[in-house]
């Protein structure tokens, strides 16, 4: 038997990305509750506001139950075995979606879960982002096929999530990223090789010229703590500003994955202004965690 998974966006084909953009916009009554009576384990050993939210409200839009536990309460690999866990919740539940440190526990439980896995983030990647982001963009600025993103800032999972969705929508990303904290010649060329376009530059300025929309992240990921002061020295010229915002596109969008810190990575004018997703970009969150579960349910 085969059992879809979602772990990265590079798994997936452009017809399976489109599906499930397409089943993230359409109403919940069409959707015809596929998680009806059925439970949806959500593994937290990482905290998350609008992961947590999201997921659980979309379980209970699909006619689903939701069980959210913490890492300590489970303690992958130190009470258990993520092998032994993962056995175990497969039969309560009908998907196991888990927001980890290590990528390595989510292809683990992958290799051994009769159940969908979904990662709800991991050090290597945040698919359920890029499909938010991807929604998001789709609906205020255009067809991902026909638009230029620029990326400003370290090139970490979820920019590595949305070049991926991207690029295999046949579109064009640019990454700006300090040297030390940009995509190696071996990941540029494996994201090459997904479609598209895609060009690294190590200044923000550049980065964001011809753009229609400029993404960027927190300097100081959660784990990075002791990293702050030294990552604020190096990050100092990729904070997204008016001035930057100027370089691009006359009409270009501001997006964030957030939680945002005003005066680091990005200004409060550019954060709260007029060209501004974050909010509708966090809002599509649920709709895209709905259409991701109806997808692996089989929804049509």
């Amino acid at each position: 038997m085969t059992v879809n998974h979602l772990l990265n966006i590079a798994d997936l084909e452009l017809h399976q990305i489109n599906k499930i953009l397409a089943l993230s916009s359409q109403s919940i009554n069409s959707l015809n509750s596929p998680l009806q009576g059925q439970g949806v384990a959500l593994l937290f050993e990482k905290p998350s506001n609008r992961t947590r939210h999201s997921m659980e409200i979309a379980v209970m839009q699909l006619g689903g139950y939701s069980v959210y536990t913490r890492g300590e309460e489970i303690g992958l690999d130190v009470r258990e075995s993520v092998e032994d866990v993962t056995k175990t919740l497969c039969g309560y539940h009908s998907v196991i979606a888990a927001r980890v440190f290590k990528h390595s526990f989510v292809e683990r439980m992958a290799k051994v879960s009769t159940t969908p896995i979904i990662n709800m983030l991991s050090d290597f990647s945040h698919p359920l982002q890029a499909f938010a982001d991807a929604l998001t963009m789709t609906e205020h600025v255009g067809a991902l096929s026909e638009i230029t993103v620029a990326w400003v800032g370290d090139y970490n999972n979820v920019a590595r999530s949305l070049a991926e969705i991207v690029l295999i929508s046949g579109g064009r990303i640019q990454l700006g990223c300090p040297v030390g904290y940009d995509a190696s010649r071996a990941e540029i060329g494996r994201l090459e090789a997904l479609g598209g376009s895609v060009e690294q530059i190590d200044n923000a300025r550049d980065a964001v010229v011809g753009a229609d929309v400029v993404h960027t992240d927190t300097w100081i990921s959660m784990g990075q703590e002791d990293e702050s002061t030294r990552r604020r020295k190096i990050f100092a010229d990729f904070c997204v500003t008016p001035s930057l915002m100027a370089g691009a596109n006359s009409d270009a969008k501001f997006m964030h994955c957030m939680p945002a810190h005003r005066g680091e990575e990005v200004s409060a004018q550019v954060f709260d202004g007029a060209a501004s997703l974050v909010f509708q970009q966090g809002h599509n969150r649920l709709h895209s965690a709905r259409g991701v579960l109806a997808y692996l349910m089989g929804a049509q």
